[in-house]
Order: C-alpha cells, then sequence, then structure tokens
C-alpha cells in the first residue's frame, strides 16, 4: 500500500485499484527482482510524498529518472547531495542565475528544497532500468501521471506548469483550466538548451505569476 502521508492518499486512493495500476505493480515487482532498478522502491513516489496537493505551486515535468548508479531518488532533475549534477540541471543553474541572479552553480544537484517550497517534480514515467534511458516507457506510468496532472488541474488555486521539451508539452493536452499558467520551451538538455531554454525566463515568470494571483514566491536557491 502506497502512503504519501498527505492530501494524495485521499486523491489516489481509487488510482491503486485500477486495472492498469495492478498490472503496473506486477510488472515492477519483476523488474526490481531480476534487474536494477532506480530509483530505490522506497523513493518512487518522492515528489508526491514532498509536495502535498494543496501545497502545489509549479509543476515540472521530466521524462523519466536518471539511470546511473546513486543519481535518481524520486524527483525530476534532481540528484542525491555527493553525486555531480547532470547537464541537464546544470543547464537549469545557468538559466536560474542569468533569469533571478541566484547562483546555484557548484553546490549540490539535490532539489528537495524546491520540493518542500511547492515545486511538484514529477517524472512523466517513475521508474527506469539501469543504463536504460525510456526502458519503463509504455509499462503503466504515464497513465498514472496523467491522472494526477488533471487532479491538478482540476484545482481551483492557480499554478505553473514548466514544460520542457517535446514529451512535458504534450501535457499540455491534459491542462485545461484557464487558471494555471503553461510556459513552454525547449528541454534543458545540452543537445536543445540553445533552442529556446536559455532566455526563457520561464523562473522570474513562475514567480511574477504567483506574486500577481497573491501566492508567495518560490525560492529557487538550493541550500
Amino acid at each position: 500500500m502506497v502512503k504519501f502521508d498527505n492530501e494524495w492518499d485521499k486523491l489516489l486512493e481509487d488510482e491503486f485499484k485500477k486495472d492498469y495500476y495492478l498490472r503496473l505493480r506486477q510488472f515492477l515487482i519483476n523488474e526490481y527482482k531480476t534487474q536494477r532498478i532506480f530509483p530505490g522502491m522506497y523513493d518512487i513516489f518522492n515528489a508526491l510524498k514532498y509536495t502535498s496537493y494543496s501545497d502545489v505551486k509549479a509543476v515540472i515535468i521530466g521524462q523519466d529518472p536518471y539511470h546511473g548508479i546513486g543519481q535518481a531518488h524520486g524527483l525530476c532533475f534532481s540528484v542525491k547531495k555527493g553525486v555531480a549534477p547532470p547537464p541537464s540541471l546544470v543547464n537549469i543553474f545557468k538559466e536560474i542565475k542569468s533569469d533571478l541572479g541566484i547562483d546555484n552553480t557548484g553546490k549540490h544537484g539535490e532539489l528537495t528544497k524546491w520540493a518542500k517550497n511547492g515545486v511538484l517534480l514529477l517524472n512523466n514515467v517513475l521508474t527506469v532500468r539501469e543504463g536504460m534511458a525510456n526502458s519503463h516507457k509504455n509499462a503503466g506510468w504515464e497513465q498514472f501521471t496523467d491522472d494526477v496532472i488533471r487532479l491538478l488541474d482540476a484545482r481551483e488555486k492557480p499554478m505553473v506548469f514548466l514544460l520542457w521539451g517535446a514529451n512535458a508539452r504534450a501535457k499540455t493536452q491534459i491542462i485545461k483550466n484557464p487558471a494555471h499558467l503553461i510556459l513552454t520551451c525547449a528541454h534543458p538538455s545540452p543537445l536543445s538548451a540553445y533552442n529556446g531554454f536559455f532566455g526563457c525566463k520561464h523562473f522570474s515568470k513562475a514567480n511574477k505569476f504567483l506574486k500577481d494571483n497573491g501566492m508567495e514566491e518560490i525560492d529557487w536557491s538550493i541550500d
């Protein structure tokens, strides 16, 4: 039984009873028994554990977890302290510095502070085999995360969706509520960051939207 110890427990109670999720669960039991899977099974739902439903100010959607040893811990783009920030996260830090003057470089890559400050760091697919990006694609996670986004979209209180890259931008089809702000651009990967991620100013735009709606701005620094 998955426990979030926040509002997601009630909101997702029925999700875990659906046929697709029961199939996904059996798939994961076998994968964790026979393969090296990231993140660890107790970290899979950290994004939802750290950021309760009514606390969400911004949503960042990644593709799937990092697939190297010691990296993934259930928050998209984030790595545990002591692990070098991957290139996409380095570029995110560069844009934050350019946009807001906040310098996160040379520290670490763990974004838990953001999660606890209202940033839902949700991957589209929540698990992956070691060394095999996208290896759990189409196993059922997409339906789960789409349903999470639908629940967020239904919330009256505004939030910001930061959708970077084609996979994340595809989620605009299920975000219908005009109360929310959708920001889209290229992915921060070195392969695409110069195609519109650098200079997007999403972090200041998100904070302006929150402030304009009477909400506390996000502190994009890391400790």
